[in-house]
């Protein structure tokens, strides 16, 4: 029986075979979220996904997308001339590979971002990379997805997501911040859905309860809107 690509057994592909990645997208613009928001920075958009968020903005890398090697991948990286390099999706980690890609994109002399979904063990990633990792809430409808054996194996310069659609998830994040404890081992970064909660109102929440979060919005929407490629 051939072994699917995205298989974590890439030992039985072809050298050629095993350096691929199915991407859905490269592209350079500002970085919209997280600690790095503002920096020009460098996207490698990988392709598919196993969860299924209600208020997903990327449901296009979903499928499609076309097999790059590795090696192409870090040289196209090259030739935007950006320190900042984010791999998103999608859910980058539902591609085994993608942990070779983060290692060889920090190799290359890059500050590496990983934005994942908290679904998935990243116990393996390169400690190099910065992690950004979403736990999902329950307005997302996958919030039973979260691995929360995640958590130990964050670093001080990785930080947590918590993306939020009504008074009903802020709830349920504070709950799991003060819970875990979230903010005494890394950065915690509070983001209304856009369309759903007003930021102001989440501003104002915050403000009343003194939490200690960052809040954040979606600085490239600001510039662009939805157009994909920002």
């Amino acid at each position: 029986m051939a072994v699917a690509e995205g298989d974590s057994n890439s030992q039985t592909l072809s050298p050629a075979l095993a350096e691929r990645l199915r991407i859905s997208e490269i592209f350079c613009s500002i970085q919209g979220e997280s600690r790095s928001a503002g920096w020009p920075t460098v996207f490698v958009r990988l392709t598919g996904c196993p969860l299924r968020c209600t208020w997903c903005d990327t449901e296009y890398a979903f499928h499609g997308g076309g097999w790059r090697s590795i090696d192409d991948i870090v040289q196209e990286v090259a030739t935007h001339k950006t320190h900042h390099v984010c791999v998103t999706g999608g859910e980058p980690l539902a591609q085994k590979r993608c942990l070779t890609l983060l290692q060889r994109l920090c190799d290359a002399g890059h500050e590496v971002s990983l934005e994942t979904s908290g679904a998935l063990d990243v116990s393996q990633v390169d400690p190099r990379v910065i992690k950004v990792v979403d736990l999902k809430a329950p307005g997302s409808g996958e919030h039973k997805r979260n691995r929360w054996q995640n958590i130990p194996s964050l670093a001080p310069s990785d930080q947590i997501k918590f993306v939020l659609a009504d008074r009903a998830d802020y709830d349920w994040a504070n709950a799991v911040l003060t819970e875990h404890k979230l903010h005494e081992r890394c950065e915690v970064l509070y983001s209304p859905v856009h369309g759903s909660l007003a930021p102001r109102e989440l501003a104002e929440w915050i403000l009343a309860d003194h939490l200690p979060v960052r809040m954040q919005m979606q600085l490239h929407k600001l510039l662009w809107g939805d157009v994909p490629g920002h």
